[in-house]
């Protein structure tokens, strides 16, 4: 009655989780989806503590499993209320590299329950387990390292015929798992661990030289690794819910990481192997080329608080300053006087995909003033006063125009057809990217400097007066 029971509760896990996915499709119902599947996983927890029967025995050790989940929605909760918009990124990172590294541990118990009590395992079962030790150590690992990368801890890195390491340590790797699983008995322990400490080493290197603008897409993938290996463990396990929703995380991370190389019009082989964005763009670009002239914050009140139509670009300048509160008070204040504005979005605009959506959505910005980037192309060209924020290479005229540059072919915000456009900046440094910006020096652009924040705030009171 009681497994029954289970099933049941699993199949209404299951269901909430595609719901939900469902409902983070839009942001509307985003946050009520997120509640939904996070009451569905709860259930599936809860069912399975007081349900599972394993030959009409139930789990035991209460006390340590609620004393794991005590201290994990604390941690959880602490995090997710203390982190910081810009962030956000990094904490995704992390707790998917948490899951990866659960993935991870899955294999290894499993297979030391195996070798203690003697048990030989189908080939179907250690190929599994396998799998799931390989995919989970180099979600962790890469996860770490992307984690680092996001925070500035960690630099880009790369040595000559680090790509070909890289593919041979991997085929290592497979050719390992290979003989593991066909060998499979007691002395097969060694080969297990050299598989999860090399698996380790290939996380890290196989994130190492990939570059700054193209970490969204390698947040994607690692995300559908750690679905992937989750889903290994529901094989293990034959747990419906568990294999349900690896599969979804897995297919997601999928289709998410092709939309992201999509939006970028490059493909996934040569974001994992071109280390676009890293060291070497970041040396071309360190040095101004070209005249730029500068705007005050009188001059660029006066020629938004008179136009007719103002488009904001948000970038990662925004979410560092934290000014997205007082960007929708500038919207506001603009539309009072007549002017209309709208905002718009690069897919991949901030360090992860979706990261400037959540940012607005913050401050309660209308979703249907955010238009995507196709959108928005075909309204610069009417478009009076573009006001970009801390963007920099996703509107980057060089994409279109330099096939030389690491960015060429990647689909921009094409910001240079509007009558005019003012750029906030700290300085003139490259973006997340590491190359120049050849929007800066056109005519029709005009640099205004400054903490965005800080800037919008004058801008607001500037305006007010005219």
């Amino acid at each position: 009655m009681s497994l029954n029971l289970l099933t049941f509760c699993y199949l209404i896990a299951s269901v909430t989780f595609i719901v939900g996915l469902k409902m983070l499709s839009h942001p509307a119902s985003a946050r009520k989806g997120n509640l939904v599947a996070a009451a569905g996983m709860a259930l599936a927890i809860l069912g399975t503590i007081f349900l599972y029967e394993d030959e009409g025995v139930k789990l035991g050790n209460h006390l340590w499993i609620f004393a794991g989940l005590l201290i994990g929605s604390v941690i959880g909760t602490l995090a997710a209320k203390k982190v910081k918009m810009t962030a956000m990124p990094e904490m995704v990172s992390m707790f998917n590299g948490m899951g990866g590294a659960c993935a991870a541990l899955i294999g290894i118990v499993e297979y030391n329950h195996l070798q203690h009590h003697g048990i030989v395992a189908p080939k179907g079962m250690m190929l599994i387990i396998v799998l799931g030790l390989i995919i989970g150590s180099i979600s962790f690992a890469g996860s770490m390292i992307a984690w680092g990368k996001l925070n500035g801890k960690i630099k880009d890195f790369a040595f000559k015929g680090q790509h070909f390491f890289n593919i041979a340590l991997l085929l290592v790797i497979l050719a390992l798992a290979v003989f593991f699983v066909g060998w499979n008995n007691e002395n097969a322990t060694v080969i297990f661990y050299i598989i999860f400490l090399l698996s380790l080493l290939y996380g890290v290197f196989f994130v190492f030289p990939i570059g700054g603008a193209d970490m969204p897409v390698v947040i994607s993938l690692l995300n559908s690794f750690t679905g992937v290996a989750a889903a290994c463990g529901g094989f293990l396990y034959n747990n419906k819910v568990m294999l349900t929703g690896g599969i979804l995380v897995g297919a997601a991370g999928t289709l998410l990481t092709i939309l992201m190389c999509k939006a970028m019009n490059r493909s996934l082989t040569n974001v994992l192997i071109g280390s676009f964005g890293g060291s070497n763009a970041s040396s071309a670009g360190n040095t101004v080329q070209g005249n730029y002239k500068e705007i005050s914050i009188s001059d660029a009140a006066m020629v938004m608080a008179y136009a007719s139509k103002v488009m904001i670009v948000p970038g990662y300048g925004l979410a560092v300053a934290q000014a997205q509160h007082i960007c929708h008070d500038l919207e506001k204040l603009l539309e009072e006087k007549g002017v209309e504005v709208k905002y718009a979005i690069h897919p991949v605009a901030g360090r992860m995909p979706g990261h400037m959506n959540v940012l607005l959505a913050e401050a309660d910005v209308p979703y249907d003033k955010l238009l995507e980037m196709e959108q928005a192309n075909d309204e610069f060209k009417s478009t009076d006063v573009v006001l970009v924020l801390g963007a920099n290479d996703v509107v980057n005229p060089a994409a279109k125009t330099d096939p030389s540059s690491p960015i060429y072919g990647m689909p921009i915000l094409e910001v240079e057809r509007a009558k005019n456009t003012i750029v906030n900046k700290r300085s003139m440094k490259p973006g997340y990217a590491g190359i120049e910006n050849q929007l800066f020096f056109q005519p029709k652009t005009s640099m205004l400097f400054g903490d965005a924040k800080k800037v919008l705030q004058s801008l607001v009171t500037e305006i007010k007066s005219v």
